[in-house]
């Protein structure tokens, strides 16, 4: 069987390769797979292969014609694919901008899996997913990543080529796989064009970013399940609100439109993520045998404006308002019935915003009152102490969340109980290289004993996940402001099932 690193070895050199693999008998001057391949949402039986073939990825339509494009694929258990188990054509439309979603079925459980795909004469690079055990099985071990908020005009994705060489079964992308900034300065790099508004500017921010070799290989190497947070649309939204230019709610549902159908287009994600007009059904779940239920979260598309006017601010009453919400009544009431269903071992709430309600005084012994994080849980309490009293008593309930641009690790409370334990992934790019210990993570620590780890450098997390116990690694890079960053292990947090705590490893 072909080792993880020896496949991302191969990988890379294909990524380097490639465009000249078939270059005599192609009908292209350049690269059509020039944003790679992809994979996502793997089952017991199957999972999604993705590409899009833009040959001049940065132009309008990606350099293509305004014509349909057959494209072939293949899947198979060995990467010279002389074991071919899965093949077909599909069409790559311009609608779509060239992109390619193919479903895969009919596939072994529990094992890995090589796909590629060929257009015009040209062949794809490689790319490796493996499918999940079935939903009856009792797997001794599940490793997984989870990373996101990816700027690139933060620094370099040095995390993702690291990333690519960890042995996973899958991972999991809380969301800011682009930003939707203008170019600013200073930066590593700079984004080409302005502010995002149309679904083409949206299209060619999302080739920027998938042109990137380190990106390429981390997609290569894994299936991922994909979420989004904010910068996918605009920073901060809420619903049909966001409050960087002001549109009014019919407006906002057009931008936010584009953004969803440019999201897709660029995603490894499944037809029931397709985009209904300026909606997109962005919660779902997934098993991991008895071991892992999964639940990701949308806490974007569905929740109330932020409290206060948002910010980092003192509590108004309307944090504690009935009817604010930061997740549906629909995914409330069907992530309850996931956690109480007792399906797995562990129960993972994969999402995006900070859970616990971190009181962020620099200094809590002068301030006047409790300083909340506004566009997190916390601006949406009356729901989060639902959810977390209905956490209570299981004891089994791992959230694992991005956004904050920080490592953190922490416990949840009910009424003074810890229920759950939440893992706060950095980004891996997004405000530069950051340090071990920001200036304010003494004062942190001090005014949230529920708070047992922060960090500000950036990289990703792994999970060991057995039976009866958790571990989560934090791995850090000593800079990401120029290429060729040292990855090291900052933290190892262990978690018994059973006993909602944290212990260092």
């Amino acid at each position: 069987m072909l080792s993880r690193r020896r496949f991302v070895a191969m990988s890379t050199a294909a990524l380097v390769a490639a465009p000249g693999i078939l270059r005599a008998q192609s009908k292209w001057r350049a690269q059509p797979f020039s944003l790679g391949v992809a994979s996502g949402d793997p089952s017991p039986d199957g999972f999604v292969i993705w590409t899009r073939i833009a040959p001049q990825p940065l132009e309008p339509h990606g350099g293509m014609p305004m014509t349909v494009v057959p494209v072939a694929w293949e899947v198979a258990t060995d990467e010279a694919f002389r074991s071919v188990v899965a093949q077909g054509s599909a069409v790559a439309r311009p609608e779509l901008a060239h992109s390619i979603h193919v479903e895969v079925a009919g596939l072994k459980p529990d094992r890995p899996y090589f796909y590629r795909f060929e257009v015009g004469g040209e062949r794809s690079g490689l790319g490796r997913a493996c499918t999940f055990p079935l939903a009856t099985a009792t797997p001794a071990s599940l490793r997984l990543g989870v990373a996101g908020c990816q700027d690139y005009q933060g620094g370099y994705f040095t995390a993702f080529r690291h990333l690519a060489a960890e042995d996973l079964a899958f991972v999991f992308h809380y969301g800011d796989y682009i930003y939707e900034y203008g170019p600013d300065s200073p930066t590593v790099r700079a984004h080409v064009g302005d502010v995002l508004m149309s679904l083409d500017d949206y299209r060619r921010r999302y080739a920027q970013y998938k042109s990137d070799a380190d990106l390429q290989r981390a997609h290569a190497a894994h299936a991922f399940f994909m979420t989004l947070d904010d910068h996918e649309v605009r920073n901060n939204w809420a619903g049909d609100f966001e409050d960087e230019d002001k549109a009014p709610p019919e407006v906002f549902r057009l931008h936010r439109q584009a953004a969803f159908q440019a999201w897709y287009e660029h995603m490894p994600v499944r037809r029931a993520q397709f985009p209904v007009g300026s909606a997109i059904q962005l919660y779902r779940g997934a098993r991991f045998g008895n071991l892992a239920r999964l639940d990701f979260l949308d806490t974007r598309q569905f929740r109330t404006n932020q409290p206060c006017d948002d910010g980092y601010k003192i509590a108004c009453a309307a944090v504690r308002s009935p009817r604010a919400h930061i997740v549906s009544a629909e995914e409330e009431a069907w992530l309850t019935r996931n956690l109480q269903r007792r399906a797995a071992r562990w129960n993972v709430v994969a999402q995006q915003v900070m859970m616990m309600a971190l009181d962020w005084r620099e200094r809590p012994d002068a301030a006047p009152a409790k300083t909340l994080n506004l566009d997190s849980w916390a601006g949406y309490e009356v729901q989060r102490q639902r959810l977390l009293a209905r956490m209570g008593g299981l004891d089994d309930v791992i959230v694992l969340t991005g956004d904050e641009h920080r490592n953190y690790a922490g416990l949840l409370h009910d009424r003074e109980r810890p229920v759950a334990v939440e893992f706060v992934g950095t980004s891996i790019s997004s405000d530069g290289d950051g340090d071990d210990m920001p200036s304010t993570g003494p004062a942190l620590l001090a005014a949230n004993p529920q708070l047992k780890l922060v960090n500000n450098q950036r990289g990703y997390l792994t999970c060991d996940v057995t039976p009866d116990e958790w571990r989560t690694n934090y791995m850090v890079l000593d800079r990401v402001s120029s290429p060729g960053g040292t990855l090291s292990k900052r933290a190892t947090f262990a978690v018994e099932r059973g006993r909602p705590d944290l212990r260092l490893a």
